[in-house]
């Protein structure tokens, strides 16, 4: 097949177009290296079934010929990590709508098969435990940047549902704390990235506000794996599917799981939100999501223990190191 991945110089992305080119497939990768990394896909470059574009998805023109020659399209190219969406929330919102409002258009133009990536931001600071597919969504001020993603993102499931009920096969996918090799620090999954770097430099690992707040992490092949069946399974067509891991950690346990499997000594420390995001940032304390969906539709079962990820994580968070 001819596989399209926007975004796929990214963490997702990246990993992503492993696994395809591992099959044998031929994999095109629209990038602006914004947030992406040439690094993370530069050992495939030398191969004539791979093909990589340095530009935005706002290149309509340029996407239009992506997009026309391709089978099957990954929609993951968007702007993502509080860091960046605090920074930059017009960046965001433009990247993450009007670019998915450009590939759905030109997918439902050539009629390709499109699997567009959200993410468990979309529900904001609902409490609902575990949280269902069809669940409200729980939102603060339009004045707090924070909540600007989770907008964008829930933007991008109408566009796809809208073109769903078009007949556009397309399905959507929302990712929960996907972690694992290439993450970045200041980008998806910097909790992880960030707790590891600074055990492993002896650095005190920061804990923002007291820790108590949980997440469910999913180790990155696991993500994948549900990606990929949302683009391939016929009952998957017009439906979103959270896609993650139910083991519910808080940030105090991560911090100490990880600070025994580096066998750092590094101080562990609680500091406000507001020291990176700023005074008006906000977050929610449970994010749990409902599989069940995922499970019986897409036969979707995270295979990965938080242990065994983390350690494979921190292989590779060291053998980068010992390459620099």
């Amino acid at each position: 097949m001819k596989i399209l991945i926007t975004g796929g110089a990214g963490f997702i992305g990246s990993n992503l177009a492993d696994v395809l080119m591992g099959q044998g497939q031929e994999v095109t990768v629209i990038d602006n290296l914004s947030v992406g990394k040439a690094s993370n896909i530069a050992h495939h470059l030398s191969s004539d079934r791979f093909h990589f574009v340095n530009d935005s998805i706002l290149n309509v023109t340029m996407l239009e010929r992506l997009v026309r020659r391709a089978d099957l399209i990954y929609h993951l190219a968007a702007v993502v990590g509080p860091k960046y969406v605090v920074e930059d929330p017009l960046g965001t919102i433009v990247t993450n709508v009007r670019g998915t409002e450009n590939v759905l258009e030109l997918a439902f133009k050539y009629w390709v098969r499109c699997v567009v990536a959200s993410s468990s931001e979309v529900y904001g600071k609902s409490t609902v435990v575990p949280l269902s597919e069809d669940d409200d969504r729980l939102l603060g001020s339009t004045t707090v940047n924070r909540w600007s993603y989770s907008d964008a993102k829930a933007i991008d499931e109408y566009f796809a549902f809208a073109y769903a009920r078009k007949g556009l096969p397309v399905s959507a996918v929302r990712y929960f704390n996907a972690y694992g090799p290439r993450l970045d620090p200041r980008g998806y999954g910097s909790v992880i990235a960030r707790f590891i770097s600074q055990a492993l430099r002896g650095e005190a690992m920061t804990i923002y506000d007291d820790g108590v707040q949980t997440r469910c992490f999913t180790y990155v092949a696991d993500t994948i794996e549900g990606t990929m069946k949302a683009a391939t399974v016929q009952e998957a067509v017009g439906q979103v599917f959270n896609i993650g891991s139910d083991r519910e950690t808080s940030i105090n346990e991560l911090a100490q799981l990880i600070r025994r499997l580096t066998g750092s000594t590094s101080e562990v420390v609680h500091v406000p939100y507001e020291t990176a995001y700023g005074p008006a940032f906000e977050e929610t304390r449970r994010r749990v999501p409902d599989v069940k969906r995922a499970r019986e539709v897409l036969g979707f079962e995270p295979a990965t223990s938080l242990e065994e990820g983390l350690q494979r994580t921190l292989d590779w968070f060291r053998g980068t190191a010992a390459g620099e």
